[in-house]
């Protein structure tokens, strides 16, 4: 057959090539690389072959041009992106070289698998890409007149992210709540704090909170529980370490839209402050409220809330150095006293690296951008669900 003996040909030249390279003749080997191609125009390691000898007899054009063919064949093919962002860059076109390295760096199989000359190629294609993002970005930040002191109010704060986005530095996460999706609602990591006109007096109150937070972790309470609660029988996935562990422990104040009695007694000036907050108020959902506290050395692995329709409001209160917060894209330290709102339907994860126990308020708050009769039909369509099905479920809240 035709096929046949063009294979047993493509080989043949293939070794001639071989040998020819060792020899330290790649210009006899391009000959016998380009005679090889032309009989096996789909053998990928052939036209490597080629664009390699064309590389080492200085002709950068005709090698990017065998690497095009190769790619054309197997466009996941991760050493052609390097050795094409490399030839880019012998060429001096930059930018197009960062581009195929960064290709190459999202293709890259782990760098213990690879040979030590690719690794420092990969290596190089790393910091020439990484160069180039950084230098773009500063370009487009300089270009709407971010200056060192960067993003200052809500609109430079979204174009930050915008251009972090463009220029591939930042994921931009969605909503994801695990029970209730209210459509229209945006997708915000962070809210900004004017939406909320209470978050100042909340603040204000935040030494007399901390001073019952104190006392009902010294005093062994048992209101003090494990925040992740879940049953027997319940698909645990990221929670199994954390389920039943007083490593991550809550003291709820409103649970499931009711108060808890004996701890809210201990806890007047807490009860007070949370008057202040705009609470969502949802018969057996919400309100919801709980001083939270996470050990030592322990990390909330990353997850998303049950509803869209509210969101979550942190006061730090104790907080040692080491602790940290991220909400989709953005990381944040939590600093004693400063409150933020959060969306928590956006993956988000927690972790105490200290040595030290790290305490927080948490409450539920209204979403602000429901209107008020869109909140009355939340409550009134939660409450037609829970009839329906004889009560929430584990997990559910507003």
């Amino acid at each position: 057959m035709v096929f046949d003996e063009n294979t047993r040909q493509a080989e043949t030249l293939k070794n001639d090539a071989d040998r020819a390279l060792r020899g330290g003749d790649p210009r006899l080997a391009r000959a016998h690389f380009q005679r090889a191609t032309a009989l096996a125009p789909d053998r990928i390691d052939l036209w490597m072959g080629l664009a390699a000898c064309n590389r080492a007899v200085g002709d950068h054009s005709a090698s990017l041009a065998a690497i095009d063919n190769a790619l054309a064949r197997q466009p996941r093919f991760f050493p052609a992106h390097l050795m094409k962002g490399a030839l880019l860059e012998a060429l001096d076109l930059p930018s197009k070289a960062a581009a195929s390295y960064g290709i190459a760096l999202q293709l890259a199989p782990p760098s213990a698998s690879l040979a030590e000359p690719t690794r420092r190629a990969l290596g190089h294609a790393e910091d020439v890409h990484r160069t180039h993002v950084d230098r773009l970005a500063a370009m487009l930040k300089a270009e709407i007149g971010f200056g060192s002191a960067g993003a200052r109010t809500a609109l430079d704060r979204r174009a930050d992210i915008f251009i972090e986005s463009m220029v591939g530095r930042r994921r931009i996460y969605h909503q994801e709540p695990v029970k209730l999706n209210f459509p229209g609602l945006p997708a915000i990591e962070f809210y900004e704090r004017d939406e909320f006109d209470f978050l100042e007096a909340l603040e204000a109150q935040t030494s007399v909170i901390r001073e019952e937070v104190l006392a009902v972790w010294t005093d062994g309470s048992e209101g003090l529980t494990p925040y992740v609660d879940y049953p027997p029988g319940a698909p645990l996935d990221q929670w199994a370490e954390l389920n039943h562990s007083m490593a991550w422990s809550a003291y709820h104040l409103w649970f499931y839209g009711e108060p808890v009695d004996a701890n809210c007694a201990k806890c007047p000036r807490t009860m007070a402050a949370l008057e202040l907050i705009d609470m969502p108020s949802v018969p057996a959902r919400s309100p919801a409220a709980m001083y939270s506290i996470l050990r030592p050395h322990t990390r909330i692995p990353p997850h998303t809330g049950v509803a869209n329709t509210r969101l979550v409001l942190h006061l730090p209160l104790i907080v040692p150095y080491g602790c940290g917060f991220r909400v989709g894209g953005e990381s944040r330290p939590w600093r004693e006293g400063e409150a933020w709102v959060f969306d928590d339907t956006i993956e988000h994860e927690a972790w105490n690296d200290s040595d030290k126990p790290r305490a927080i308020l948490i409450a539920d708050v209204w979403s602000p951008r429901l209107s008020g009769e869109e909140r009355e039909l939340i409550v009134t369509l939660c409450a037609a669900l829970d009839r329906f099905q004889g009560g929430t479920d584990v997990g559910d809240g507003l």
